[in-house]
C-alpha cells in the first residue's frame, strides 16, 4: 500500500506549500496529494480551499493577492513538479476552470513524473483521460448504490483506474467491487490509529493521510 501525504506533510508548516512537500519526502512517503485551482492571472496555485482566509474567492484574486491573504508564498503547479522529482504525484483538479492551465503544465512533465489525476469533477476526470496519457481516478465523498454503475458510466476511458473514497462512506464491499472491475482503491481521511488499520486490512492501492506515521505504526 502506497502512503500519500495528504497536501504534504504539514505538522509544523502550512499545508500545501514547498516547505510541507519538504516534509513529507524527508518523512519518506510515497507520494504527495495536493490541490489546483486556478488565479485570476491564469496560474494554477497550489491551494484547496475556494476562499482564502480574508473569505476572497481565490479565482478573483491574483497569485500575489493570493499570498498576501494567506501570509506564505503560493506554489504553482510546475515548481512543484520540478522541485520534486521522484514521488509520485496525485494531482486533484477542485473546478473545471483549473484544468486547461494544469492540463498544460502536466503535459509537460508526463514523461519524467508518476502522476495520478483526481477530482470530484467527475467530468474533468473524463476530460483528462481523452486529453492525457496519464493514470486517473474518481473522488467519491458519497456511497454509490452500485460502485459497478459509477465504473460502467467511465467505460471507453481505459487511464481511468482508480477511486479515491472518503474514508466515512468505503467499505468492503465498495473497495471488493471496484477491485473486481481491475480498478485501485484508495482512501482520505483517516484519522485516528484504528482507522489506519481499517484502511490497511482493506488492502488499498494507497491511503492519503495528513498523519502518515500512523500508516507506518505497524511496520516491524
Amino acid at each position: 500500500m502506497l502512503v500519500l501525504a495528504h497536501r504534504g506533510y504539514h505538522a509544523d508548516v502550512p499545508e500545501n506549500t514547498l516547505e510541507a512537500f519538504d516534509a513529507a519526502v524527508k518523512l519518506g512517503v510515497d507520494g504527495i496529494e495536493t490541490d489546483v485551482r486556478l488565479s485570476r492571472d491564469g496560474v494554477p496555485v497550489i491551494i484547496h480551499d475556494r476562499v482564502t482566509p480574508r473569505k476572497r474567492a481565490v479565482a478573483d484574486l491574483t497569485r500575489r493577492e493570493i499570498e498576501d491573504d494567506m501570509g506564505h508564498p503560493v506554489a504553482a503547479l510546475p515548481e512543484i513538479l520540478d522541485a520534486f522529482p521522484d514521488v509520485l504525484w496525485n494531482i486533484e483538479i477542485k473546478n473545471p476552470e483549473a484544468w486547461p492551465a494544469a492540463s498544460r503544465v502536466l503535459a509537460q512533465f508526463l514523461s519524467r513524473r508518476r502522476l495520478f489525476v483526481t477530482s470530484f469533477r467527475h467530468d474533468v476526470v473524463l476530460r483528462c483521460a481523452d486529453e492525457l496519457a496519464v493514470d486517473c481516478g474518481l473522488l467519491v465523498a458519497h456511497r454509490p448504490l452500485d460502485a459497478g454503475v459509477m465504473i460502467a458510466g467511465c467505460a471507453g476511458h481505459s487511464r481511468i483506474k482508480g477511486v479515491v473514497w472518503d474514508y466515512n462512506i468505503v467499505d468492503l464491499d465498495a473497495s471488493t467491487a471496484v477491485s473486481a472491475a481491475g480498478w485501485a482503491n484508495y482512501v482520505y481521511g483517516a484519522v485516528t490509529a484504528a482507522e489506519h488499520r481499517r484502511c490497511i486490512a482493506l488492502e488499498l492501492a494507497g491511503l492519503i493521510t495528513d498523519y502518515p506515521l500512523l500508516a507506518w505504526a505497524d511496520r516491524a
